[in-house]
């Protein structure tokens, strides 16, 4: 579940390895591509945390940054 947390919309996902981590790290780099819209991105061995906050409007939860968590959220 996403939460809103220090201006950011924040969600930690676990994978099986470091390898499936990196691949969803693709994945969502490649959709945030096609967004123009970019999370920070946190990884370790097989646990990835996003931060995501609107950057042009002061780093504060925007529609834009909920657009991105539902997107997100499909592919894993």
């Amino acid at each position: 579940m996403w939460k809103e947390k220090n201006n950011k919309l924040e969600k930690d996902f676990t994978f099986n390895n470091f390898k499936d981590a990196l691949e969803f790290i693709n994945k969502v780099g490649d959709l945030s591509e096609s967004l123009n819209h970019h999370p920070e991105i946190y990884n370790i061995y097989n646990k990835v945390t996003l931060k995501l906050s609107t950057h042009d409007m002061g780093d504060i939860v925007t529609d834009k940054d909920y657009q991105l968590s539902s997107e997100i959220d499909k592919i894993k």
